[in-house]
């Protein structure tokens, strides 16, 4: 079996001047992804189908300026904090805080200059069963009006069963609060058109309903009887159908469930499967967090477009991004985001692919891996 393979290369410059890289990690069987060292983003993901045919998987754009100044996320790292903050308001250790709101007065994604917007320094991991690259980041106490230091780590691996895994890791200086995620677009069939033929399956009993610009209106309900019931796999489409006022308000899906915790803990679980019309592909999200933010793309409007001219339309994509709840740290009854000083946070995220048939055998080799020239 052919050995998993991690090559590096210029992709262009950034906003400020500074070099931005571009990383392939190939499994070796079919799957390879390309990530930039800005924003961290997740370029390309390139997944065989049923029948061996290969294309991306995710939205993306054609440039580095593009991802600068249009991009809504588009397969970023999204810090300080994950989702939205009320008002842009918390209190910490009987101090309140402020941070820059870029939402319809709240604070989104960690503001308007998050780590989807930073240039990732970047180091390859010899591994004998998978291509594996460190990025990170260093935010200084204060970055975006959020106290404390943070020294971020991210690690995108892609093993030889054609697992994409991104592990973080996150310690600081002060007390803080913390939440990454990641934002990649979805749509399995692997060229243009919706996700409305999609069916989704969320491991979850429970979400949280929001207001009409996303804020938290308390805590988590159960999902049954309504259109957030995904606990088994639902069409997309079929759910919008529901006209349930939480989507009508949204557009669609942009909301956070909470995911079931299991008689084992809150290891790493299997948050979400998706899969694409006929099967073509299938998809599973297992994650260590304890939240999933479905969004469909409600917000895309055909102002962008894909490398072949072809627009991103409403419901294009659909997100799965594992994090913590929204606006945790003005919900004491929400699991904790605060970090402090003598802690070490760590999360793992995996995609999996179970339609593919790769036998996951360790490699007998380690990766090869090419410097930038």
């Amino acid at each position: 079996m052919p050995r998993p393979t991690l090559h590096r290369s210029p992709y262009g410059t950034a906003p400020g001047g500074e070099d931005v890289d571009l990383l392939r990690l190939d499994s070796g069987i079919g799957v390879r992804a390309e990530v930039l060292t800005y924003g961290g983003i997740l370029h390309s993901l390139s997944v065989p189908d049923a029948a061996g045919n290969s294309s991306s998987v995710v939205l993306s754009l054609a440039s580095v300026d593009e991802y600068a100044e249009k991009s809504p996320y588009f397969g970023a790292f999204i810090g300080r904090y994950a989702n939205r903050i009320a008002h842009g308001r918390f209190t910490l250790d009987g101090m309140e805080y402020q941070v820059p709101t870029n939402d319809r007065g709240h604070a989104l994604h960690g503001g308007p200059e998050g780590f989807d917007k930073r240039i990732w320094q970047a180091e390859p991991l010899p591994s004998d069963d998978m291509a594996s690259v460190r990025l990170s980041l260093l935010s200084p106490d204060g970055d975006m009006g959020f106290p404390g230091a943070l020294d971020v780590t991210a690690t995108y691996s892609l093993d030889r069963a054609g697992t994409l895994a991104i592990d973080y890791m996150v310690t600081t200086d002060r007390p803080t609060v913390v939440s990454l995620s990641h934002h990649a677009y979805f749509n399995l069939a692997g060229r243009p058109g919706d996700v409305l033929g999609h069916t989704l399956q969320v491991d979850a009993g429970s979400y949280v309903p929001v207001s009409d610009d996303g804020i938290p209106l308390g805590p988590a309900v159960l999902v049954d009887g309504t259109a957030f019931d995904l606990s088994s796999p639902r069409r997309i489409g079929d759910m919008f159908g529901l006209h349930d006022p939480q989507l009508d308000d949204a557009g669609g899906y942009d909301h956070c469930w909470v995911i079931r915790t299991g008689s084992a803990g809150p290891g790493l679980r299997r948050a979400a499967r998706l899969t694409a019309p006929a099967a073509a592909r299938v998809m599973e999200v297992w994650t260590t967090e304890p939240g999933l933010q479905v969004y469909t793309g409600n917000q895309l409007d055909g102002s962008l477009a894909d490398s072949g001219g072809h627009p991103y339309l409403r419901h294009s994509a659909v997100c799965l991004e594992t994090q913590h709840l929204p606006d945790s740290p003005n919900h004491a009854d929400y699991p904790t985001a605060v970090l402090r000083p003598d802690e070490v946070r760590y999360s793992r995220t995996e995609y999996r692919f179970p339609h593919l048939t790769a036998s996951g055998e360790r490699a007998d080799s380690p990766p090869e891996i090419t410097e930038r020239k």
